[in-house]
């Protein structure tokens, strides 16, 4: 049986979970939610290279992203941001939905599931 591994572990959750060749990353939300979607975007971008190289892979392993928007009318100026750094040759699958966050200041948050 493949042993789970918890990254990150907080209060309520893990960062990212480890099962196998699969790694799940938790919903990353900006560190700085004072910035627009676009500053935010490049935000959580970063963290999830930096949790995926930590678990062993890499964006380019990627199997499937979800994005949440406050405002669906980001949706263009986060997929600028989304689209020059996703690996052209290695696209996962995605949804993005309009969805109340945690915060008001938040404006977007990203999950999603690598293979190693």
């Amino acid at each position: 049986m493949a042993e789970i591994q918890r990254l990150q572990p907080g209060e309520l959750f893990s960062g990212a979970v480890i099962h196998g060749d699969t790694v799940w990353l938790s919903g990353k939300v900006a560190s700085d939610p004072t910035g627009d979607v676009r500053e935010q975007t490049r935000d959580i971008l970063e963290q999830i290279d930096t949790t995926l190289e930590a678990c062993g892979t890499s964006r380019s392993r990627l199997l499937s992203v979800q994005i949440w928007l406050a405002d669906i009318a980001d949706w263009a100026t986060m997929n600028e941001v989304y689209t020059a750094w996703i690996d052209p040759g290695n696209k996962p699958c995605r949804a993005t939905v309009e969805a109340a966050l945690a915060s008001p200041d938040l404006l977007v948050e990203i999950m999603c599931v690598a293979a190693r």
